[in-house]
């Protein structure tokens, strides 16, 4: 892993957006299409406006979610409805969105359906853009799951064991598999959790998880505050 700390979120942000820019790029110039992978929560509304900046061919990128609340997809809760606001109305009409939620009641009914969906995005995952959360949860995988790297789906859905809502996440494999994956760590709080973890793996933690998967391809972005 390589890890690069920023002063900010504002040249963290920038950074970001170089970097994703650069990795779409270098993937397009071998393959036809990429797809694109971002996360909910807080930080992604300060980095993904800086991305949607950068002139790419948008027309040949997939964009998808690492993740989904189980919530209508207006809901302010929704990572559908943030990706929306701060990333794909930023950007050419012609870019494709792909996103996890479905009409389904809840999402273990909706596996099967969410799974093709993915099945038909541009495979391996081009770029994949994930945060931490405080407990060293990745996506929507939290500590204590079981990491089935033999289920053949892409997809997995979730009962957080402290959250409003169901979710449904992409797998650790498909995460795994993604040819880049960019870490955005902010607050001191949990860059502290990045140095314990970095030093002191921890096998019940699902970033744990996904660097012994994928250590060679990971990339952090760290900052203070947001």
């Amino acid at each position: 892993m390589q890890r690069h700390a920023f002063p900010n979120i504002e040249q963290l942000s920038q950074a970001f957006a170089d970097f994703a820019a650069t990795s779409l790029q270098n993937t397009l110039a071998q393959k036809q299409h990429a797809t694109l992978v971002v996360p909910g929560g807080n930080t992604p509304r300060y980095y993904l406006p800086a991305l949607a900046k950068c002139g790419l061919p948008w027309d040949r990128i997939t964009v998808t979610l690492s993740d989904e609340r189980w919530v209508d997809v207006t809901d302010e809760q929704s990572n559908e409805h943030l990706a929306k606001q701060h990333l794909m109305n930023h950007l050419p009409a012609t870019t494709r969105f792909v996103g996890l939620k479905t009409r389904h009641d809840n999402p273990f009914v909706a596996i099967e359906e969410i799974h093709q969906r993915l099945d038909k995005l541009p495979l391996p995952l081009s770029l994949t853009v994930l945060g931490l959360g405080e407990d060293g949860h990745i996506a929507s995988l939290f500590p204590g799951m079981n990491p089935d790297l033999t289920d053949t789906h892409h997809c997995v859905a979730i009962a957080p064991p402290i959250a409003p809502s169901l979710r449904v996440s992409l797998s650790l494999k498909l995460l795994a598999e993604s040819e880049q994956i960019v870490l955005v760590v902010t607050g001191e709080s949990k860059r502290r959790l990045l140095d314990r973890l970095t030093t002191n793996p921890d096998s019940k933690i699902p970033f744990i998880w996904l660097s012994q998967l994928a250590n060679s391809k990971i990339t952090i972005l760290e900052a203070n505050g947001k």
